[in-house]
């Protein structure tokens, strides 16, 4: 298909991204491209390929996403997205899409993302001869006196024909006869066909006569269309009907219920008797006239037949003809303009929408979507809002677009879910509002490290215990989710390295990974000096009571600093603490106990054990860690 004449450019525009998200949503290009399609071609038929327009090439058509848009979300195209060939998604009638205008042409959009970007096109369907020629009316009846003299015209019901162009009614054709030729008169509307009186009628003589009427389109072939004229000779009547105002002009709200007086109009005919009687008929009406309005035929009073939609047709021409019993005719017109109402609340077409996003992340597209009134005026003037109390702002883009976005970093741990509702109101009165609810779901990142469920932990160990002895239970919490808020359980290396050996923590305890229970593996023996490595990331160093029970005093530790062996807990991240703390172990006639001194800062002497543990009594039997 060809596109429209003139000079192609496209313009190129530079995108800034900050924190991840497109400040503005940029044209890609200034002028709407046209390209054309006749009528009625198959689902899936070419129209154009867009990649040169697009300012792409085929391995990038993938990344960017495009898609076809338009307004009120009716696609009547889609794009290929391994080739970027426009195809038609469904037939398209040209006469039910744009009545008689011409031409006829489809705005659409095309939206690319990654950067988002918008593309503004037109499609034009070309007419193809598909329609006749056709008379309303099958039998078109003229009453004409005898005293009329040659010369004169007669105006007929001309033939409809919704296609355009030259595929519309060019010509009509008048069966062979004595009395009448056919004599073609433009207007506004159309052709018009008349009838000029060629030779006198004489009713006695013949009193009807038949005739046939044949419209021709200008198609190739022609088509046609044919109605039958019936012309009923009448005794003399000298003077036709005339109407009060050759022009009403009116005014009717839409939605009037049926029945409703559209107009009254008025004639009259200085004749008597029968030949004085007017009778008032819809003159040179098209089917929606008729579908609409009727007319009494005594008081010209016009009517509704249905309701009008100031949104489908906002004025009507209508042509009343006033015929009297002699069948002399006179005319005029009733322009009828619709006036709008606010009947129509907003309309949201969401063209773009994710409803999953992970926290942390600043400013990020949510929904690109547009806004729609079909009324007129303030009517169809729209407001578009979100409530203030949410994360999320509204940026106005091009045509009614908008983009609704992020206005700060989101944090699962604190609020998993948004139910957003937009609210499109337009400034009509009453004023009418229509609300959608998008709703956003917040992913989870590992952004929070383990915690205990407690500050401090009291362990029970006997002297000489049985292996596999259960020690103690410790507690892990994670405020992330899934696989992020899984807590294992280990025991960290040590620190720093000593001079002298020294038991492996590993050969004495273990622990858990998954529940976080101590084992003892062995016997522990207090004739021996061991260094023992806990959970909550604590290192505990152990120190020999030289002294009876009752005194409470530990024994110096050992010359030299002893490794520091870890526990850790952390989740599926790298998110952890560690702490050291100075523990001696009690013995006594029956059991020996753990008991917290003081917290160690690594690679420091300790110092005045004795003293610690005189000033602290109350930990006797115990062992204490927090």
């Amino acid at each position: 298909m060809e596109a429209r004449d003139g000079k192609e450019c496209i313009w190129r525009q530079r995108q800034v991204l900050i924190f991840f998200v497109f400040l503005c949503i940029p044209l890609a290009g200034s002028e709407s491209r046209r390209y054309s399609v006749a009528e009625e071609s198959e689902s899936g038929s070419f129209v154009h390929n867009l990649l040169k327009d697009l300012g792409l090439e085929v391995e990038g058509l993938a990344v960017r996403k495009p898609r076809v848009i338009s307004k009120g979300g009716k696609m009547s195209l889609q794009l290929d997205g391994r080739t970027g060939d426009l195809l038609l998604n469904e037939k398209l009638d040209r006469e039910r899409l744009c009545g008689p205008t011409e031409p006829c042409v489809l705005p659409f959009q095309v939206l690319l993302e990654n950067p988002l970007q918008f593309f503004q096109a037109e499609l034009q369907i070309r007419d193809i001869n598909d329609h006749s020629p056709v008379f309303l009316d099958k039998e078109i009846i003229l009453k004409i006196s005898e005293s009329i003299t040659p010369g004169t015209t007669f105006p007929i019901e001309r033939a409809q024909d919704l296609d355009v162009g030259s595929n519309s009614l060019q010509n009509y054709k008048i069966s062979p006869n004595v009395y009448f030729h056919l004599k073609l008169q433009d207007s506004l509307e159309g052709i018009v066909p008349q009838l000029v009186l060629d030779k006198t009628l004489d009713r006695e003589e013949q009193p009807e006569i038949r005739l046939t009427l044949t419209a021709l389109d200008g198609g190739t072939p022609p088509r046609s269309g044919t109605a039958l004229v019936l012309i009923e000779v009448l005794d003399i009547n000298d003077n036709a009907p005339e109407f009060t105002k050759l022009l009403y002009e009116v005014q009717v709200p839409e939605n009037s219920p049926v029945g409703f007086q559209a107009a009254t109009v008025s004639a009259r005919d200085l004749d008597i008797g029968t030949y004085g009687q007017i009778s008032y008929v819809l003159f040179q009406a098209s089917e929606e006239i008729r579908k609409t309005f009727q007319i009494n035929e005594k008081s010209g009073e016009l009517l509704l037949k249905q309701k009008t939609d100031y949104e489908t047709v906002q004025s009507y021409t209508v042509n009343i003809q006033a015929v009297d019993g002699g069948g002399l005719s006179g005319n005029c017109v009733v322009f009828i303009q619709v006036m709008d109402l606010n009947d129509n609340p907003p309309e949201v077409s969401i063209s773009t929408l994710t409803t999953q996003i992970p926290e942390n992340l600043q400013e990020t597209v949510i929904a690109v979507f547009s806004v729609s009134d079909p009324d007129s005026g303030d009517n169809g003037k729209t407001i578009c809002s979100i409530p203030d109390d949410l994360p999320f702002f509204l940026k106005p883009s091009v045509e009614n677009f908008y983009t609704l976005v992020t206005n700060r970093a989101l944090d699962r741990e604190t609020r998993s879910e948004y139910n957003i509702t937009i609210t499109v109101t337009d400034l009509g009165t009453p004023r009418l509002k229509t609300q959608h609810t998008i709703t956003v779901q917040v992913s989870d990142v590992n952004d929070n490290a383990p915690t205990f469920t407690q500050s401090s932990y009291t362990l029970f160990v006997p002297e000489n215990n049985s292996p596999a002895l259960l020690i103690g239970t410790i507690s892990a919490t994670d405020r992330d989710s899934g696989s992020n808020a899984q807590v294992t359980y280990s025991l960290l290396p040590p620190q720093h390295p000593h001079p002298q050996p020294q038991p492996d923590p590993a050969s004495l305890v273990s622990i858990n990974a998954d529940t976080g229970q101590l084992f003892a593996l062995r016997a522990l023996d207090l004739s021996s000096l061991f260094l023992l490595s806990l959970l909550l990331f604590v290192a505990l160093r152990l120190c020999r009571r030289s002294g009876p029970a009752a005194l409470g005093v530990c024994s110096a530790a050992p010359e030299g600093p002893f490794p520091a062996h870890l526990v850790d807990v952390s989740g599926t991240g790298t998110l952890s603490h560690s702490y050291q703390y100075e523990v001696c172990l009690r013995e006594s006639s029956e059991t020996s106990d753990f008991k917290f001194l003081k917290p160690i800062i690594p690679n420091l002497p300790v110092r005045n054990s004795e003293r610690v543990s005189d000033e602290n009594p109350s930990f006797r039997n115990s062992f204490k860690f927090s």
